[in-house]
């Protein structure tokens, strides 16, 4: 399988930006530490750090899962804290869309790539 990547918008939480950035330094080590297939992890926030993006790459599906279950409970607290939008972007196996069956997660497939 190839390349997966992902975007999330989150919507941070009235009063909860300290908590936010927290959990996301939190994301960041384990990211750093334990993922073995992460290509990318960035945090963007806007002017106003009420919102930001987050993308990321994965060296294909194993190594998402692999991430997934990295951040497993801190994600919830992230959820918490802000409201999440995401999207991921590849060519899904059969288990990758099975799992994002139903969920918030929406998948986009390739179309036209250069």
């Amino acid at each position: 399988m190839s390349e997966l990547q992902g975007i999330s918008r989150i919507r941070i939480r009235e009063g909860k930006l300290e908590e936010f950035k927290r959990l996301s330094g939190q994301f960041m080590q384990i990211v750093r530490i334990k993922d073995t297939g992460t290509l990318q992890f960035a945090i963007y926030f806007n002017e106003a750090e009420s919102e930001c993006i987050v993308l990321e790459r994965y060296r294909d599906f194993d190594a998402l899962m692999e991430h997934g279950a990295h951040i497993g409970e801190l994600a919830q607290e992230i959820f918490a804290a802000g409201a999440v939008t995401s999207v991921c972007l590849g060519e899904p196996s059969a288990v990758l869309s099975e799992q994002l069956a139903g969920s918030a997660v929406q998948l986009f497939t390739p179309y036209l790539s250069l």
